[in-house]
């Protein structure tokens, strides 16, 4: 059953394709080419509507033409595509063989940049097609030599830059299985999330760069080598300073990273099957030790190629800059969109070191084509009161691409103001359960202020109610109901597939749960709302997060913010909301009053808040996302310890003053209940 909600008018487009450019888009020759092989239904090779439709009315036959499109090479035939269209527990492409290391490297290209990695203090390294394959065949062939095969596991404890690309591919050559960690991760977190795997090899730097400094992590590596019992060898990387391990040279478990890629070797690739793991992402462990999610070779093949290739209309010439951590699951994508042939710029340092124009710069002297940052980014660039237009050159720039949190209006109009009219605003949801957008862009469709232009190819997204039918027009669940290749194979130590049905498949049996409120517009275009688990429900009505956030974070006067519903013993329901000021700004009652008009205004009478508490910062993930539930829970009552991993958080210090505040807070009630009494 389908469920309209009452007619709401979307806002007028503040992008509109060209015609002629939009048919020119690798997205438009395929839609021809599936138009040839297979009665889809669709007139027109610009009709994105009627390809989304096909593509997840008929997925064996969207998923086969993306194979076929792209070249995916297999050493055997498939059976079929797919076992069934049954979730958990379908099997793509039964029988094929494939590496995902192969296919990323099998383009002609030769001298033309793969990478350029760029350091905050202005040193340069490129990596051309050529170098970027001996070196992966070289690290492949030391990581052989060393006792690495099929279905080890190799780990970097690396920054961003060329090592965690090559480590990654050489892995996967291999066969082997990747994971790595930020070096901003104590030694603490790393040790908990690879400890689960049981690596024989670890690839780590000597340190990083942020915000001015360059931070040396070579005691942390030691403290890894210490609590990683299962590794036989350590591949030290002299990122930041020549000769920083030197005093390990004597050391025979550890091998040097210039002579690990140095000898000359053949390229060689291990031909796996479809759903052979590639590599290990974890989620934030912001509730518990961290889930190690797995991913198959062919599923995240197939995934980003469509994501890459037909969405972000990535191919050879363009230049990617996506500002990203290697913790997160954006930089696996970065990676990715070298399976396009396009070249992928990479920032090891702050985006607003020394200020905002930071990347505007870059994109500026590197030709970025296609530039991803995060919402935060551009509010940062937005109070500072730049004009990338003005003060860089931007004309080969097409694409802006804003992820980690839903993107305001705000947001779009300051990069349409102030980037450039030309400019395709491009803001996926997705996550690391899936490395790839379940919503997002297309070269073919506009973009609307705060709105997702469209579901992603291939992707059954819904809105969906509790009772499990579908929402058009108003806010509710987000749900996939048909298969994915990119979901995960299976969960790190689940043998039983238990914590990954209870993940996804426990609310509804069979139907993907994502755990975000969204809305499916009659258009098709999707609008984010915030967590579904830290949904604001205040006297039955319902309100994402997402919407106080872009209510309150606009004023100049307010950093950070963060809001929880807290469910009390006593039936009550308490809303606070907690600020973080900007450097002179006073909680007084003016602000208090403008705060509060703005809620009532641009998101929900019924959620002004019970309380404005001022705080001296709050703690988000190490990718920056607020912990709405954690600190929801802390403030009922829950240990700190059991809801969360500090080791997981930017600001471990800042979960203190919600201990303190609750603490308080149940303390008052008892006393207020022995009054009664």
């Amino acid at each position: 059953m389908v469920h309209s909600a009452p007619e709401s008018v979307s806002p007028e487009p503040i992008w509109t394709p060209d015609p002629d450019r939009a048919g020119l888009s690798t997205l438009a020759s395929f839609t021809d080419y599936v138009r040839g092989q297979y009665r889809t239904g669709i007139d027109d090779n610009l009709d994105y509507t009627a390809l989304w439709q096909w593509s997840t009315d008929r997925i064996d036959q969207f998923w086969e033409a993306v194979w076929t499109f792209f070249g995916v090479d297999s050493a055997t035939p498939y059976d079929s595509v797919l076992t069934a269209e049954t979730m958990p527990g379908v099997q793509w492409f039964p029988g094929a063989t494939v590496n995902y290391a192969e296919h990323l490297l099998s383009n002609e290209l030769r001298e033309q940049n793969a990478l350029v990695c760029l350091r905050e203090d202005g040193r340069t390294e490129t990596v051309s097609w050529d170098q970027l394959r001996r070196r992966v065949g070289a690290l492949a062939a030391t990581l052989r030599a060393v006792g690495v095969g099929r279905g080890d596991r190799v780990v970097g404890y690396l920054p961003p830059g060329q090592h965690a690309v090559i480590g990654l591919l050489a892995a996967a050559a291999l066969g082997a299985i990747w994971s790595q960690c930020a070096q901003d991760f104590a030694a603490g977190a790393v040790i908990d999330r690879f400890g689960q795997l049981e690596p024989t090899v670890l690839i780590a730097a000597d340190g990083y760069s942020y915000n001015g400094r360059c931070y040396d992590r070579r005691s942390e590596v030691d403290k890894v080598r210490a609590g990683l019992p299962t590794l036989t060898h350590t591949i030290v990387v002299d990122h930041h300073t020549a000769g920083a391990f030197a005093d390990l040279t004597a050391d025979h478990a550890v091998l040097f990273w210039n002579d690990a890629v140095s000898a000359e070797a053949p390229l060689q690739f291990d031909k796996v099957p479809f759903d052979h793991p590639l590599w290990v992402l974890f989620s934030s462990g912001t509730t518990g030790l961290p889930k190690g999610i797995v991913h198959g070779h062919g599923g995240i093949l197939l995934a980003l190629l469509s994501l890459t290739g037909l969405h972000m209309d990535l191919r050879e010439g363009d230049t990617l800059l996506w500002y990203t951590s290697t913790n997160w699951m954006m930089w696996n994508v970065v990676v990715s969109s070298l399976l396009t042939g396009a070249t992928a710029v990479i920032y090891d340092g702050s985006p607003t070191y020394p200020d905002t124009t930071t990347l505007w710069r870059i994109a500026d002297e590197q030709k970025v084509t296609f530039l991803g940052t995060s919402p935060g980014h551009l509010q940062a660039c937005a109070d500072a009161g730049i004009t990338p237009a003005e003060q860089f050159d931007l004309s080969v720039l097409r694409i802006v691409g804003s992820t980690g949190s839903p993107l305001p209006p705000s947001g779009y109009h300051w990069v349409h103001d102030n980037v450039g009219a030309h400019i395709q605003l491009s803001s996926p949801t997705g996550g690391t359960d899936v490395v790839t957008a379940f919503a997002c862009s297309a070269p073919t469709i506009p973009v609307r202020p705060g709105e997702i232009s469209a579901r992603g190819l291939g992707m059954a997204l819904q809105a969906w109610d509790s009772s499990g039918n579908e929402i058009v027009g108003g806010v509710g669940e987000l749900v996939i109901t048909k298969p994915i290749p990119s979901m995960p194979v299976f969960f790190w130590n689940d043998a039983t597939g238990g914590r990954y049905r209870d993940a996804y498949f426990s609310t509804f049996p069979g139907v993907w749960r994502h755990g975000d409120w969204v809305t499916v517009t009659d258009e098709g275009s999707v609008v984010m709302h915030g967590r579904s688990d830290s949904t604001l429900n205040r006297h039955g009505v319902r309100l994402g997060s997402a919407e106080i956030y872009q209510a309150v974070e606009k004023l100049p006067q307010i950093e950070d913010s963060l809001i929880v519903g807290v469910d009390e013993p006593d039936g009550g329901y308490w809303m606070p909301l907690f600020v973080v000021l900007a450097p002179g700004s006073e909680l007084n009652a003016e602000l208090r009053e403008r705060i509060n008009a703005g809620i009532r205004s641009q998101a929900s009478p019924r959620h002004v808040p019970d309380e404005i508490i001022e705080v001296r910062s709050l703690p988000h993930t190490r990718t920056g996302k607020k912990i709405e539930v954690p600190i929801k829970r802390i403030l009922q009552g829950a240990d700190r310890e059991a809801v969360l991993s500090v080791d997981a958080l930017d600001d471990p210090a800042s979960v203190g003053q919600f201990v303190t505040l609750g603490e308080a807070r149940r303390a008052e009630r008892t006393a207020a209940r022995s009054l009664e009494r």
